[in-house]
């Protein structure tokens, strides 16, 4: 129970690691709330289940209406916003991935999603965190910048570009944050089964220094980390759980 009576929200909720975080956040106590463009139902019971309080809102983290509703709602159901983990974001089923091939319109939804939304949900929670005193924000990058592309013939550089502007927006804003007590700090998956599927991850195990692929577990448990009173000495700081793909 790490993180008892902590308020915690999740965007991204809906299902795969959005669903793992949110229950693992509820069995170490937390308050959660559950958010998705999906529909969050399946979320909430798994939450539900796991013995937590939970709130569940369908919400589109690009817009800045919906985003400030979030934090406004959260705060009427539970007094208070502990923890924002940044979780939504677009990788699967965006198009083309080579360069002269990129459609410009993905490229922009992707930043839209993946960097704008962090941005939006982070402006929306501060002012509440300000006031409280304290809080703590995770933004979830990739260590897919850290490298170059493994294929010749695809970069898939509107996901990588936008993944590296994760982390810039976390080190831009944790020294502003940091003087109100906010910790602002990157989470950086490699590739799991969960998202990816087993088909698509064939030399993932050989390229790990760990020699297996991550499981959900491995991010839950660095989420908490960042969430607890045991990470409250570190801020601008990049998380990377890949078992070891990259050295960063």
């Amino acid at each position: 129970m790490r993180l008892e009576d902590k308020v915690c929200i999740v965007t991204g909720a809906g299902r795969n690691l959005g669903q793992d975080y949110s229950v693992r956040l509820a069995k170490e106590g937390a308050k959660v709330v559950v958010c998705d463009v999906l529909d969050c139902a399946e979320t909430a019971e798994m939450v539900k289940a796991a013995g937590a309080e939970v709130l569940a809102l369908q919400v589109d983290v690009t817009s800045e209406e919906q985003t400030l509703e979030l934090a406004r709602r959260t705060v009427d159901e539970f007094g208070r916003i502990d923890c924002l983990l940044n979780n939504a974001g677009l990788m699967r089923n965006i198009g083309p991935t080579s360069l002269m091939e990129l459609d410009l319109d993905t490229w922009d939804r992707v930043f839209a999603v993946n960097v704008k939304g962090a941005l939006l949900c982070t402006r929306a929670v501060f002012p509440f965190m300000k006031e409280q005193g304290e809080g703590k924000i995770i933004n979830v990058s990739s260590g897919t910048w850290l490298h170059t592309s493994r294929t010749p013939n695809s970069s898939n550089s509107h996901y990588v570009s936008s993944k590296a502007a994760v982390m810039a927006l976390t080190r831009s804003i944790a020294r502003e944050c940091g003087q109100f007590n906010i910790k602002v700090n990157t989470l950086a998956p490699g590739a799991t089964e969960v998202e990816l599927g087993p088909d698509q991850m064939p030399q993932a195990d050989a390229e790990r220094a760990l020699g297996r692929r991550g499981r959900s577990e491995d991010l839950t448990g660095a989420v908490v980390f960042l969430f607890s009173e045991d990470s409250d000495f570190v801020t601008g700081q990049m998380l990377l759980v890949n078992g070891g793909m990259e050295v960063y």
